[in-house]
């Protein structure tokens, strides 16, 4: 059994509530079910996390990384402007690696929304699949987690 680490950058904690037209009524609560029922499936389990400061997530990367704890995130804003965090993925990408997820189709938004720092070393990206993207990132990662076993 493996701990699959779930990291949320800033304003997902208003998930259900900011902009439901983008983002649907789905809250943070209800993804932490969805991911940890899957997780389960796969005889893992997931720990969520959600913070607005940049620090902090990236303590918790380098706590991951320590740990050689896959990662999934959804990194928020952070996404287009954080060199910082993407030099702590990096870390991980080389070991446990991870799967970034978007809730919207950032591709069809704003132009700004269309580069990501994170993708380049992802191990995977979902985008656009709704709050489902972190169900579908769980289980990549269990998948991923058993070929390493082989």
């Amino acid at each position: 059994m493996a701990e699959i680490l779930c990291l949320n950058g800033p304003n997902l904690d208003r998930l259900g509530k900011r902009q439901p037209e983008v983002y649907g009524h789905t809250t943070l609560a209800d993804v932490q079910q969805l991911m940890e029922k899957e997780a389960n499936r796969h005889g893992h389990t997931v720990v969520l996390k959600q913070s607005n400061h940049e620090g902090e997530l990236i303590d918790w990367v380098h706590a991951a990384a320590d740990a050689g704890t896959p990662i999934i995130i959804n990194p928020g804003g952070l996404t287009h402007t954080s060199v910082a965090l993407r030099d702590a993925l990096a870390e991980i990408a080389d070991g446990a690696g991870f799967v970034e997820v978007h809730i919207s189709n950032v591709h069809a938004r704003e132009a700004f929304r269309h580069t990501s720092l994170l993708s380049p070393i992802a191990a995977g990206i979902i985008v656009g699949a709704g709050t489902d993207g972190y169900v579908l990132a769980v289980h990549a990662t269990a998948l991923r987690l058993a070929a390493d076993r082989k």
